[in-house]
């Protein structure tokens, strides 16, 4: 079964790379110099900060439903993001490294399975998921930092 990963809209995020530090503070972000590779994945290009690139950490509400699976959690965005633009059924290798947590949606937002898998054995996943019955999309998430990664709809 193909599928899509994808990204962040960087147009969300790219007013907040004008803002000084204290306006960043109020929304609850801050800017961030990345101080090693990979340990900064950005939200946007699906790729780690090199050493020295400036990004921003903030919340972002990643599944704004109506239901108890509603979440947010901390992101990162570099400042020189483009968005990413994956083939089909190509997986980032921002992902292969990382040990990654895979959670299966209806429609509605209600979690219909979840489970966890090596980045380099994703593809496998995804598959299982997008073979149970109802599911609409996934939500891949770095199983360590609990952050989320990226969306994965059916191609």
């Amino acid at each position: 079964m193909s599928f899509q990963i994808t990204g962040l809209p960087l147009s969300q995020f790219s007013p907040l790379f004008s803002m000084s530090d204290e306006e960043l503070a109020r929304q609850g972000a801050l800017r961030v110099t990345a101080d090693e590779c990979p340990g900064f994945p950005c939200r946007v290009s699906l790729q780690d900060a090199e050493i020295g690139e400036q990004l921003i950490l903030l919340n972002y509400e990643h599944l704004p439903v109506a239901t108890p699976y509603r979440s947010r959690h901390a992101i990162y965005v570099r400042e020189a993001a483009t968005e990413a633009r994956l083939a089909i059924d190509e997986v980032p290798q921002q992902m292969r490294s990382r040990l990654l947590s895979v959670r299966a949606f209806e429609a509605s937002g209600m979690m219909k399975a979840a489970d966890v898998a090596p980045g380099t054995a994703i593809e496998k996943l995804i598959e299982q998921m997008f073979a149970k019955p109802g599911i609409a999309f996934l939500h891949v998430h770095n199983a360590k930092w609990g952050c989320f990664a990226a969306r994965v709809d059916r191609a």
